[in-house]
């Protein structure tokens, strides 16, 4: 059996962009088939949505992110959530649609209690995991300076027991994407006086974002004097009436309430209270028009923050919005933001802020 020996060849060349037999039109018509189905952009999101299993490309050149997975038999990268296309790069990921809250440091969030260990209590903020509160996270009452004992661990259902709602900073992420919570802030605590919504689509589309405030209050018309709007992160909202030193200071009074002479006067026993205040029935229908403005951003798909519900809220005192509907349709009543109503509300208020 004879062997024949061949001369070396030469390594294959690789062209590249900086190359000189490069030819960037082989490039762009990669780029554009991806622009054709899902837009275009060097950094953006197209306006397709990409369904679970649908094949995104078939180019080796893309890699993918979150959100894609490869084919088990060929090149072709697959959409494992229905969601958004986002492109950076050569990096294709998706922004999902609907996604858990992911934690992160310093997050504004609102959770509910839903177990009490000895010395922690955990808490639901819509993320995958639950969050922990330690007990030596929050404020005793009297605003007392000290390291817990046994008595504090004992008493841990006085302080927040289940089913209580509260406002927290994201103080810590744990390698297991788990978040650890504190309430040591006179900003921060147990929730009452008010009412919770939970709103949709804070992985993408309508929703709360991080804004630079996310507690405010507001000078409610029609005598329903001060109410209190607290917008978590992770889509948790909270719209009461407004407490003094409790939920709410102003920069004026964060100075002074946070001086340590002041904190045993601001933090009393009533700051754990499950008591709800008497609430006039001018404050719970402005209650209910701010929570009807939130809903019909979320229902219409814009962003949820300070600037877009108040211009909401001031459209929905606008008698021109308050008209009714065309011939033959029904009339809505004042109090109602949704259907068509909500719809020219939040046209309304998107004028206002474009200006």
């Amino acid at each position: 059996m004879t062997f024949s020996i061949l001369p070396p060849s030469a390594p294959p060349t690789t062209i590249g962009r900086n190359s000189p037999g490069f030819d960037a039109s082989d490039d762009e018509d990669e780029d554009r088939d991806i622009a054709r189905h899902y837009g275009s952009g060097k950094q953006g999101s197209g306006k397709a949505i990409v369904t679970p299993g649908e094949v995104v490309t078939e180019d080796p050149q893309w890699m993918r992110g979150h959100g894609t997975t490869a084919h088990p038999s060929s090149t072709a990268i697959l959409a494992t959530v229905a969601g958004t296309l986002l492109r950076t790069n050569k990096l294709l990921s998706i922004q999902p649609l609907r996604a858990r809250y992911n934690p992160e440091i310093g997050d504004l969030v609102i959770g509910r209690i839903v177990a009490v260990d000895t010395k922690r209590w955990k808490v639901d903020v819509s993320a995958a995991l639950l969050a922990q509160l330690p007990l030596s996270a929050i404020n005793l009452p009297g605003g007392i300076l000290r390291k817990r004992t046994s008595t504090d661990e004992l008493a841990i259902r006085t302080f927040f027991s289940e089913g209580d709602l509260l406002v927290a900073e994201v103080q810590s992420v744990h390698q297991d994407g788990s978040a650890s919570l504190h309430t040591r802030s006179l900003r921060y605590g147990k929730l009452r006086n008010g009412i919770f919504m939970r709103v949709s689509g804070t992985g993408g589309g309508g929703g709360v974002i991080r804004s630079r405030r996310q507690v405010w209050t507001v000078q409610t018309a029609n005598g329903g004097g001060d109410v209190d709007v607290v917008l978590g992160v992770n889509g948790y909202i909270w719209i009461c009436k407004h407490s003094r030193g409790e939920l709410v200071a102003s920069s004026e009074e964060a100075k002074k309430m946070n001086e340590i002479t002041r904190m045993e006067e601001a933090i009393s026993e009533s700051m754990y209270s499950n008591r709800n205040d008497e609430i006039l029935p001018q404050t719970r229908r402005e209650i209910a028009r701010l929570t009807g403005c939130v809903r019909a951003l979320v229902d219409n798909g814009v962003r949820v923050d300070e600037e877009m519900v108040m211009a909401a809220y001031n459209a929905s005192l606008d008698p021109d919005v308050d008209m009714d509907m065309d011939q033959g349709g029904e009339n809505e009543s004042e109090e109602y933001q949704g259907g068509q109503k909500g719809k020219r509300l939040v046209a309304a208020a998107l004028d206002a802020v474009r200006g």
